[in-house]
């Protein structure tokens, strides 16, 4: 008696690499969007900013419509609040609970579950701009300049806050990473340059902060939307050299447990 070869559902055996990364890619992205501390940071906040400040004269942006200057600065910040605020402490969160050391046993290999995270901060981010271009342009917003060069400096700037979040995720504690990772959310708002203008700092001052990645990010795209600059050279090396550092460091340092 011969016994024939079954062919059995499912197959056993990992999903092909481009399947994982995107099926890992919409978790990720499901649970960013999920989650309410979340929604607050990338939605609820840069809009509350960028309609209360463009519609009620708080802070003096100079000369032209308040939305003009404000709007390059909210989407800044809506980069930071993603790919650094909320990154860092979702992916530390995961540390802590060991949801990274049972994914990194998984066939998927780690540097795809990388991948998969950044690809869901650049899902949150379309939405993120998106929204807020509609809102400013509701408000009055009348953009100019390089389209490509706005791309750039969002793709840099993103590069530099994921290295700089997932650092501050894999190196410190969860309730630590919770803690200052707000932080630095709160103090790159008030002096990166999102809402109050740089010129309005201490001199010494200002060459510090203008070093920032959002300070880069801000004033790069102010350049271009606002004042029709072509390429931002400057701002744009800023956010290379931390994206380099930043990328380079979560590498090294990065701990999965």
């Amino acid at each position: 008696m011969t016994t024939s070869t079954g062919t059995y559902t499912p197959k056993p055996g990992a999903a092909p690499l481009g399947r994982m990364i995107a099926a890992q890619a919409a978790l990720e992205t499901k649970m960013l969007l999920r989650n309410g501390e979340q929604l607050l940071l990338t939605v609820i906040i840069p809009t509350l900013l960028l309609v209360l400040f463009s519609t009620v004269d708080i802070v003096d942006t100079g000369a032209g419509e308040a939305v003009d200057f404000l709007a390059p600065g909210i989407l800044a910040l809506a980069v930071l609040s993603t790919a650094f605020t909320g990154q860092a402490i979702a992916t530390g969160f995961e540390r802590r609970y060991g949801v990274l050391k049972r994914l990194a046993a998984s066939p998927l290999p780690r540097w795809g579950l990388m991948t998969a995270k950044t690809v869901a901060v650049l899902v949150t981010e379309v939405l993120q701009i998106v929204l807020l271009t509609v809102i400013a342009f509701a408000l009055g917003w009348s953009p100019q300049g390089n389209p490509f060069a706005v791309l750039l400096l969002l793709i840099l700037g993103t590069a530099a806050f994921s290295g700089l979040g997932l650092l501050m995720a894999g190196t410190l504690k969860a309730e630590a990473t919770l803690a200052a990772a707000n932080l630095v959310f709160l103090l790159l708002l008030v002096g990166g340059g999102v809402i109050v203008p740089l010129d309005k700092f201490p001199d010494a001052a200002q060459t510090v902060l203008g070093l920032l990645p959002i300070s880069a990010l801000s004033d790069g795209l102010r350049d271009v939307l606002q004042h029709g600059a072509s390429m931002p050279w400057g701002d744009l090396g800023v956010l290379a050299v931390w994206g380099v550092v930043g990328i380079a460091a979560a590498g090294k340092f990065f701990r999965w447990e």
